[in-house]
């Protein structure tokens, strides 16, 4: 299979960060006229994380940020990135993101996770029950998940008389992510959308989605693989300026590889001053491969590169910017350059 002649779509995934001088308040408004912005310019989805006990991020709630988001946006497809499933209940989930898709028709994503996204303590605050927190029963959630939405739980299942919305099922695209081989699978057997993170382990990306690909199952949740790559890309017009920019999350991602996970995101004028320890340094080095920083050229053909490899036509890009200006400015030449409006 080849994609070389198929136009790359972009997307943005969101995590919530708060710069240093801000507060909430503040982070909620850049993400709303980001999504606003990336809307116009033609990118195809928005989606949010969730995480928690983090002093840097306030996506906490995925669902709440979709709602929102959708609401001050017209064409761009907005969802979760994803709704990390062992902190839910399934059956609040699909009701969630139910009424989501009722309200804003044929734009709602869900993204599932296994992973908690947060330490043991918060997880066991947030499910209320040890024996939740110690025991994996990621594969019953899912079940139960896919079976609501679907509305067909075998007739002498307990659950098969609830209903999660009144009328006719209501369906968001369900996607699956991963940073490893695991979550592919879940993908691979119910036809669902596919989202691997190069961030997170970049020398598989690309075994993964292309397996997901070749053994994807069609199922009534999907006819064919829908396989997206997310990256944490800096770029601009110039190299020396991408690499100026990219200074706070090489130093943020650095720190957290040495267990300095609660500074604050840095800023420009902090990172190009900062002096690494060797620790960090290190660390800096080990990063280099999950980053991928340029001019909107180099950016170019090192995406088209990776996802004619990858065999995406998707990418995501997760928002890593400490300067709202330079972000929306790296956006509007990656539209540019990938003529999303075309």
């Amino acid at each position: 299979m080849t994609l070389k002649h198929k136009n790359l779509k972009l997307s943005i995934l969101d995590i919530g960060t708060v710069l240093q001088g801000q507060d909430a308040n503040q982070t909620l408004k850049n993400a709303l006229e980001r999504v606003q912005l990336v809307d116009e310019l033609g990118f195809t989805r928005y989606w949010f994380a969730e995480h928690h006990n983090t002093l840097n991020q306030v996506s906490t709630s995925p669902d709440l940020m979709v709602a929102y988001a959708a609401a001050h946006t017209k064409d761009i497809r907005v969802g979760s990135g994803g709704i990390m499933m062992p902190n839910h209940s399934p059956l609040k989930v699909v009701e969630n993101f139910s009424l989501l898709e009722a309200m804003y028709t044929s734009r709602i994503d869900l993204g599932i996770g296994r992973a908690t996204g947060t330490d043991p303590l918060t997880a066991y605050a947030l499910r209320r029950s040890q024996e939740a927190v110690r025991s994996y029963n990621f594969p019953e959630q899912f079940q139960e998940l896919l079976a609501f939405f679907q509305k067909n739980f075998p007739a002498d299942h307990p659950f098969s008389n609830i209903t999660p919305i009144v009328g006719d099922s209501l369906i968001p695209d369900i996607y699956m992510l991963g940073s490893t081989t695991g979550g592919v699978e879940f993908a691979i057997n119910e036809g669902l959308g596919f989202n691997f993170s190069y961030s997170n382990s970049p020398q598989l990306a690309i075994p993964v989605l292309r397996d997901y690909r070749n053994r994807f199952k069609p199922s009534p949740l999907g006819t064919e693989p829908k396989a997206i790559l997310t990256v944490t890309l800096i770029t601009a017009e110039t190299e020396e300026e991408a690499q100026y920019l990219a200074g706070p999350i090489e130093l943020y991602n650095a720190r957290i590889r040495t267990g300095n996970m609660y500074l604050p995101f840095p800023t420009l004028k902090e990172a190009s001053e900062h002096v690494y320890s060797d620790d960090e340094e290190y660390a800096r080095k080990l990063n280099k491969s999950n980053l991928i920083v340029g001019s909107i050229a180099t950016i170019s053909e090192k995406l088209r590169v990776l996802t004619e490899e990858a065999q995406v036509d998707e990418v995501m890009i997760m928002e890593a910017y400490s300067n709202t200006a330079a972000s929306h400015q790296a956006y509007r030449l990656l539209a540019k350059e990938f003529n999303l409006k075309g």
